[in-house]
């Protein structure tokens, strides 16, 4: 079978697969953050907690509960990994470093999971399962928290109240996370990944030499990995290691579990602000720039660049090839337009134009879809500057979904749009400036740059893959990561919640003759120009430098 064919069948099966689950999902969802009916189980650990699940809160109160929750995480996470050589379970594995500690930690916690580390050979089960494994699920579910108090804030109407986030985690977890990830594991088990504790083994080859093999509970973390778009790899070969990805079957799977939630909660939006269409527009959004983003990869790869890749007919340096271009360039658009960050090739060995789109996905903010969460209230900031820059095409007060975006809610959705374009800069250009953090940079020229403009866009943007090439392990990645990381994660959920508690404050605005329509193809054009101007805008500069560069030399 063709390359060509192989990538349209995949693309093609994964759309259908994806069709077919969006509308009972998106509904199920719906149902379980609007549902004023606690499952007992959930009514034990409130009790245990000492929440009251009745308890509505202000947007500054849900903050801070967030916050507070994200912070503990941390905590625990690095005590973890300190300590995993006096737990059971950590198969002959010391504590973790305080620089590699922090890093991941904060990785794990933010919903990044970047890692500086090759987790066979320094985490423990215990570590994998009980730290890294657990924040997979709950670092995810304040993600989507957050995105579905965003929503209440265009629904509710004269109140300051956006729900109470230990419910809203409790339930995500419980009734959406846990179920879901239950069938998947058993899908990657009957696939052929390994979910075990089998002890270090020592394998002699027939030549001699001995390789160490190492089991796992693989299959229960690869799911959850990649269905609430985490991407911290069990190995350190990430998706590409035939224990957690073994064959194509698995690896389009993995990409359909990497886009299921975060596709679903466009129809879960549409439901709770009662008018589908709204959803479906959000849909058509990322959906456009998936398709195009996955078209472009596969192009560049499929061409390659120099006398080897033109004789092989394509640039397969750096790539699986049981999955082979298609499976490649659909697995490396779909963790980039997504906040995951699994691999199964390896970035830094796309030629420039493959990696630097890979890049340019990051850029964006991961809005198509974006993480579980994040890019839905990404993308619903996006679509309040879209109508603001419509309102002043005709002179009007903007208004989304009956509520007007007035100074206050442009400032919030302004600083929003910064904070990530900041963050990266800054630390990119500290890295570029100062001698330790510059003598790492194994590659000299436009590829070093674009590697440490992905890395810092990578933590940044919560997405946790890396280029390669560039010794982020030394001490100022790790510590000047895990700051990144936490920034990028948490500055700018305080600026959506702090947009979704001003626009619940207002009241809603019956639609009239001069409001944008923001269900027709008109908005979704527009949007998807504001993504691409806000992107080239701010980037291009360090796009040219690094992967243009590179490309047209």
């Amino acid at each position: 079978m063709s390359g060509s064919l192989a990538g349209f069948l995949q693309v093609g099966l994964l759309i259908l697969a994806l069709a077919v689950c969006y509308r009972p999902l998106g509904d199920y969802m719906a149902r379980v953050v609007t549902s004023d009916k606690d499952w007992r189980v959930e009514k034990a650990i409130y009790r245990t907690m000492g929440v009251d699940a009745r308890a509505d809160m202000r947007w500054s109160v849900y903050l801070r509960s967030m916050l507070a929750f994200s912070a503990l995480s941390v905590l625990f996470v690095y005590g973890f990994e300190r300590l995993q050589g006096h737990l059971f379970l950590s198969n002959g594995m010391p504590g973790v470093t305080p620089d590699t500690a922090w890093n991941t930690a904060a990785s794990f916690t933010t919903n990044t999971n970047w890692q500086n580390y090759s987790g066979e050979t320094t985490m423990g089960y215990l570590t994998q399962m009980s730290g890294l494994t657990v924040q997979n699920f709950v670092s995810g579910a304040v993600g989507i928290a957050v995105a579905i108090a965003m929503v209440r804030g265009f629904v509710r109407s004269r109140t300051d109240r956006l729900g109470n986030f230990w419910v809203d985690l409790t339930r995500i977890v419980i009734r959406i996370a846990l179920p879901l990830s239950v069938i998947g594991g058993l899908v990657l088990v009957a696939g052929g990944a390994v979910d075990n504790f089998t002890a270090t083994h020592v394998i002699h080859t027939v030549t001699g030499s001995s390789q160490n093999m190492v089991g796992g509970p693989v299959a229960s973390q690869e799911v959850i990995k990649e269905m609430f778009n985490n991407g911290g790899g069990f190995y350190n070969a990430n998706s590409a290691h035939p224990f957690e990805n073994p064959n194509p079957f698995t690896d389009w799977f993995e990409v359909f579990l990497i886009l299921l939630v975060p596709f679903s909660l466009c129809r879960t939006f549409g439901r709770m602000v009662k008018d589908n269409r709204q959803g479906y527009a959000i849909l058509s959004v990322m959906a456009i720039f998936w398709i195009a983003s996955v078209s472009l990869v596969s192009f560049f790869e499929h061409q390659g660049a120099g006398i080897a890749a033109k004789a092989a007919g394509a640039a397969m340096e750096g790539k699986n090839v049981a999955f082979g271009i298609p499976g490649s360039s659909l697995f490396a658009a779909s963790t980039t337009v997504t906040s995951t960050g699994a691999v199964n090739s390896f970035h830094d060995s796309f030629t420039p134009f493959g990696g630097g789109m890979v890049l340019f996905n990051i850029m964006t903010g991961e809005v198509a879809p974006g993480g579980v969460g994040a890019g839905l209230y990404g993308i619903l900031i996006l679509a309040v500057i879209t109508v603001f820059v419509g309102g002043l095409m005709v002179g009007r007060t903007p208004e989304y979904l009956g509520k007007k975006i007035r100074p206050t809610e442009m400032k919030y959705a302004a600083l929003y749009m910064l904070t990530m374009p900041t963050i990266v800069l800054v630390f990119a250009g500290l890295s570029l400036a100062f001698k330790v953090p510059r003598s790492v940079i194994l590659n000299p020229g436009p590829h070093g740059l674009s590697e440490i403009m992905y890395a810092y866009a990578s933590m940044a943007n919560n997405n946790g893959s890396a280029f390669a090439g560039l010794g982020t392990a030394a001490t100022w990645y790790q510590v000047t990561g895990g700051i990144v990381m936490l920034l990028g994660r948490f500055v700018p959920e305080i600026f959506a919640l702090g947009l979704a508690g001003s626009l619940a404050r207002q009241q809603s605005t019956p639609a009239s003759a001069g409001t944008m329509p923001t269900h027709k193809p008109l908005f979704v054009g527009m949007v998807l120009g504001v993504v691409i101007i806000i992107v080239g805008l701010t980037f291009f500069p360090a796009l040219a430098l690094g992967p243009f560069a590179e490309g047209l030399h």
